[in-house]
């Protein structure tokens, strides 16, 4: 069987890593020195098994080598990324230089800061980053990178997920040196400006943003600046709500799109002009010249843009092309998708995780199987050119939208209905206008010519913003998805790896675990309750949805709720549901057997104990007053941390929630198991790992 696979395993490499670093990221704690030495013997073994076996089942030890490598990169990046993380809610003096502007999920202008000082706070403890959102009186205009400024404000260690299993930010922050996150409503005050060298890539990118928006206005221009210089400040929010709800929003990314358009363009164009001159083309190898050329503008690209991990991926990915332009071999084969997974994946493992390695990696390799097989088909070859053009335009659409709508729907809860026709009638403009016209622009922008360059961006921008406004607008353009089982995603990935990768007839038994797990997408539902990691918010499912136990506030958290719930309802809708009912400063209801009531705030603390006699569980925002409610709460933590799979039973006595018990569970889940409740705690998801509280935290103190 090995030996069929010969010449076609190569591939399989970059998915023995990344089988690696998830398995780090699952591990319920980190491994300590020991199993890490375990893991190095693994790869040390199984190096030694290829090489000696190498005829014969030396293929197999190269696998575990690689999946032992995974988990080894994985661990070196973590420890190497460490950093404080605040410790406690702080307000006072926050002082940094900026390092980042960008906008928040509420449309705010957003800083990051480097060389933190916080006010009485030890060095030591002091996050390495930071990052503040302005409100009220701090908003206006950003101030230039590279300054040091000063502003008072809220600071708290980044959240936990929302619910179990959920979108982890702190993982995400840790990955970014982001220790704490927060806002300010006063005035940022400019300490010193912006010192000579500092951060000279930065001001020239928001530079060349302000130039690009002065020739051209409102949100086109925001949209050049963003897709050209990778600064989305200016994008308002509507825009970008509706380019997501149309499926184009990956138009926004500086990513592979826009890096392989500009790259492409510039190694198209340049080779063209040196085939002009005879005494060049026919002496010199302009092909490899072109592909230099091209290389280094990929690379101004990607300082310009801010080094982000998206651009950053899609530079390797066109790197690798051309790197096999310059040793002359093919460009676009599995085997150059593999090797810039593989760089991606040793130079920052954390990447798996995110949406966008996913997506992008899914629709390259996709394209660039589906194209391989189409590779001199007979029944193409009368076709006129253009004729060919649009077929490949068709069917590049169709199969990156299809390669992509799985993980689209796992992480953003959503298809795009109309996101085929969307995709159609905006990438050529992408490709043909506005990437071409920005290169165009920057040659005759010294010379005074480039005036018409814009004008016929301005138009191609706008037309792609009028698309995605349009199929927005239209009836059903979105279809909510309820968040799968775990192993979803895993198992589409799988069986498209066999299609994609494995040689010969058994490929197609990987269409069998894709099958199964689009059939089995919702098998194993929704937590029928959810509390928030605060307390202040109580979500019960019923036959019409979810209903929270609040119409305001905790609009984040009840947000994730909705749309992993795959409900389009908005938080009032949601919280108009006839489930709870009024009882005193709180609210009950009944699930099955369990009646519960939930008390926000401290007016509902003077009730809880009478609600503990009447309702079987009871769900503080504040820390339970002293007496049997405080040790109902410390019998449960006690269960919770010693009990991964602690059940509750009602009656005879209340099963108490409280906000200390919480602040150490982080959001709960309980799932009815019969006349119990299976609780299911973020901490104990999210194990025991550098980037989460310890898992020991919930434990009675």
């Amino acid at each position: 069987m090995l030996v069929r696979q010969r010449g076609a395993l190569m591939p399989w490499s970059a998915v023995m890593l990344g089988l690696g670093v998830s398995i780090y990221f699952a591990l319920p704690r980190e491994p300590g020195p020991l199993g890490l030495a375990c893991i190095a013997f693994l790869l040390c073994a199984g190096l030694l098994g290829a090489w000696r076996w190498r005829d014969g089942f030396g293929p197999l030890f190269l696998a575990v080598a690689l999946v032992a490598g995974g988990v080894l990169v994985a661990a070196g990046r973590t420890h190497q990324v460490a950093g404080p993380v605040l410790e406690f809610r702080y307000y006072g003096a926050i002082e940094g230089r900026v390092v980042g502007v960008d906008r928040s999920a509420s449309d705010a202008i957003r800083l990051t800061l480097d060389q933190v000082r916080l006010e009485d706070l030890d060095p030591a403890r002091t996050p390495p980053r930071v990052r503040v959102s302005l409100h009220g009186a701090g908003q206006g205009a950003a101030p230039e990178p590279g300054s040091i400024v000063m502003m008072t404000g809220h600071l708290s260690a980044p959240a936990g997920p929302a619910e179990p299993g959920g979108f982890d930010f702190q993982l995400h922050a840790y990955f970014l040196s982001l220790g704490a996150v927060g806002y300010t409503r006063t005035p940022v005050v400019l300490l010193d400006h912006r010192a000579p060298g500092a951060a000279r890539l930065f001001h020239l990118r928001l530079a060349m943003s302000a130039a690009i928006q002065d020739r051209i206005a409102g949100q086109p221009g925001a949209f050049a600046a963003a897709v050209l210089t990778g600064d989305r400040s200016g994008l308002e929010a509507g825009p970008v709500e509706a380019m997501r709800a149309a499926n184009i929003a990956h138009l926004l990314a500086i990513s592979g799109l826009h890096m392989g358009l500009l790259t492409g363009f510039v190694y198209a164009a340049l080779r063209q002009l040196l085939a002009l001159i005879p005494a060049l083309a026919l002496r010199y190898p302009i092909r490899k010249w072109a592909a230099v050329a091209a290389l280094g503008a990929g690379a101004f690209y990607l300082a310009l843009s801010g080094g982000n991990v998206a651009t950053e991926r899609a530079f390797i990915q066109v790197a690798v092309m051309f790197a096999a332009v310059l040793l002359d071999r093919r460009a676009l084969t599995l085997r150059s998708v593999a090797i810039a997974a593989l760089i991606v994946l040793v130079h920052r493992p954390e990447t798996l995780l995110s949406p966008g390695f996913q997506m992008s990696f899914a629709a390259t390799a996709a394209l660039v199987g589906v194209f391989g097989a189409l590779r001199g088909a007979v029944w193409m070859q009368g076709w006129p050119k253009w004729a060919k053009g649009a077929f490949a335009l068709v069917v590049s659409s169709a199969v990156a939208g299809a390669a992509t709508a799985p993980f689209g729907a796992v992480h953003f809860n959503q298809i795009s209905v109309y996101g085929l026709a969307a995709n159609l009638l905006s990438v050529p403009v992408m490709g043909s206008l506005i990437i071409p016209g920005a290169v165009l622009a920057a040659i005759l922008w010294p010379l005074g010519l480039s005036g018409p360059v814009w004008w016929a961006m301005e138009w191609g921008l706008a037309w792609i913003l009028a698309v995605a406004a349009h199929v927005a607008a239209l009836p059903g353009a979105v279809e909510p998805v309820p968040t799968p089982a775990g192993w979803t995603l895993g198992a589409i990935t799988l069986g498209a790896l066999v299609v994609l990768l494995w040689q010969g007839r058994a490929r197609w038994l990987g269409v069998l675990p894709m099958i199964t797990a689009l059939l089995l997408w919702s098998a194993d539902g929704r937590p029928a309750i959810l509390v928030s990691d605060s307390g202040g918010m109580v979500g019960l499912m019923s036959q019409a949805g979810r209903a929270l136990s609040r119409a305001q506030g905790e609009g984040f958290v009840a947000g994730i709720w909705l749309e992993n719930d795959g409900d389009p309802a908005t938080q009032p809708e949601a919280a108009a549901r006839p489930v709870w009912q009024i009882s005193g400063a709180g609210q009950w209801a009944r699930i099955g057997d369990w009646s519960i009531w939930h008390g926000s705030g401290r007016t509902a603390l003077a009730e809880a104990a009478a609600a503990c006699t009447r309702y079987d569980l009871v769900v503080l925002s504040e820390p339970a007053p002293e007496g049997p409610l405080t040790a109902s709460a410390a019998e449960l933590a006690e269960r919770l941390s010693g009990d991964p799979a602690a059940r509750l039973l009602p009656g005879p006595a209340c099963h108490v929630l409280d906000g200390t018990l919480l602040a150490r569970t982080g959001a709960i889940a309980l799932m009815p198991e019969g006349a119990a409740l299976r609780v299911i705690t973020a901490r104990r998801v999210q194990g025991d790992r550098p980037w989460s509280p310890q898992a020991e935290a919930i434990a009675p103190q």
